[in-house]
């Protein structure tokens, strides 16, 4: 599916500079995050030389970093992983003296692409997209036309721009484009394992009814969204698979009538207010005064986790003082308020989808447009999928505490 090189944590330390199947212990980061730390480590005393080398060669060349107008284009600044993207790249742009612009289309794909007309009339020379119509071709298309007949280079990031079974027809479209983001499955993959093992250690501990299986409620982010589907289904499909190699039943979703095993977010915020008004309402029937508790909740990111919580924590559950019981909850982001929640042993744990790795990630192809150079010139070092040779991985780790 990708590349795997242990050089990509070195290349974007370096950067720095630039700033399911139907319904089917403190610990730390995971030994493969231990290793990039290393590796991390060990390039990051480069940085400041990679910086200088590449300002320098721009000089040399008569181009200028500063020359560079930049539109960036946000699907919602609502949501909490989004908002760390944001920063970090804001901040890895100013350090590298590009003038840019951000947008937030407040999940409205017609303002997006009314956004992305303005930005090219205004003299924007590169489009960054968080498009808000995730997997679809049509509207990833129409962004790469708009980028094309301004003769632009246009960078995807985050969310897919189209599903599995037409991967590389946009990409493919134009020289001037690329993508960064995620393996979509491998975080469902890495939750589904996480929370495997931990009813495997913990299973007598969870079954609060004592009744020999694990119910669950799921709460997903976006209907049609790649990494939603993923993470909705390997969660469930690769806990399950843990689970019955030890002597365990699967899973059983907490609510026998909904055949669909989840709880989507109408609105595709994968909002943490979605999650606390489906958690109020469902713990109003299914409790342990009723004898049915929901005894694990999955999340297909942290915001929604965080909600979970709330609605637990109003009913005198997950409350961290080593007295009230605890309901496992799982989430994806590793964001700052869910490693708090664990930290202080509210949330079990969460998938680290590393913001400032992604935001590096677009400074370079950046640095390369404001070079002159192709977008995807150097990126050797990085992730790079098997089938597209323009979309570039930021890998995913495990997150259960410090």
């Amino acid at each position: 599916m990708r590349k795997f090189r242990r050089t990509a944590a070195a290349a974007l330390a370096a950067m720095m500079a630039f700033s399911a199947t139907g319904c089917g212990s403190s610990a730390t980061e995971t030994k493969a995050t231990e290793a990039a730390k290393d590796d991390t480590a060990a390039a990051g005393s480069e940085a400041d030389k990679v910086s200088e080398a590449v300002t320098e060669a721009a000089k040399k060349e008569g181009k200028k970093l500063e020359d560079m107008t930049v539109g960036v284009f946000y699907y919602t600044y609502s949501d909490t992983y989004i908002s760390s993207v944001r920063t970090a790249l804001d901040e890895s742009l100013k350090t590298a003296g590009i003038d840019f612009q951000d947008y937030d289309a407040n999940s409205n794909q017609t303002t997006q692409n009314e956004q992305i007309d303005t930005a090219i009339s205004t003299g924007a020379n590169l489009l960054i997209v968080n498009i808000v119509t995730s997997g679809s071709v049509d509207a990833s298309q129409a962004i790469v036309d708009k980028a094309q007949a301004a003769g632009i280079p246009v960078i995807f990031f985050n969310r897919a721009v189209e599903s599995d079974e037409e991967e590389g027809k946009v990409l493919g479209s134009y020289d001037k484009c690329a993508f960064v983001g995620t393996d979509a499955p491998e975080a469902g993959h890495m939750q589904g394992e996480m929370i495997g093992k931990y009813l495997v250690e913990n299973y007598d501990a969870v079954d609060l009814n004592g009744d020999g299986k694990i119910s669950y409620a799921m709460f997903m982010g976006q209907l049609g969204n790649v990494e939603a589907i993923y993470r909705t289904q390997y969660s469930v499909e690769d806990a399950n698979k843990i689970l019955t190699e030890a002597g365990k039943p699967e899973l059983e979703y907490f609510d026998s009538s909904n055949k669909d095993c989840y709880q989507v977010d109408q609105d595709g915020n994968w909002s943490a207010t979605a999650a606390n008004n489906y958690m109020t309402t469902n713990l109003s029937q299914y409790n342990k005064e009723n004898n049915n508790m929901i005894e694990l909740v999955i999340c297909n990111n942290d915001g929604m986790a965080e909600g979970a919580i709330s609605a637990l924590n109003d009913k005198g559950y997950n409350l961290g003082d080593g007295t009230s019981t605890a309901i496992p909850v799982f989430g994806v982001d590793a964001t700052d308020a869910a490693k708090q929640l664990i930290a202080d042993g509210k949330m079990t744990g969460t998938i680290k989808q590393d913001a400032d790795g992604m935001a590096q990630a677009i400074s370079f192809l950046t640095q390369n447009v404001a070079e002159g150079k192709a977008v995807m010139d150097g990126t050797d070092s990085f992730n790079i999928s098997d089938k597209v040779s323009n979309k570039i991985y930021i890998p995913y780790a495990a997150y259960t505490g410090e």
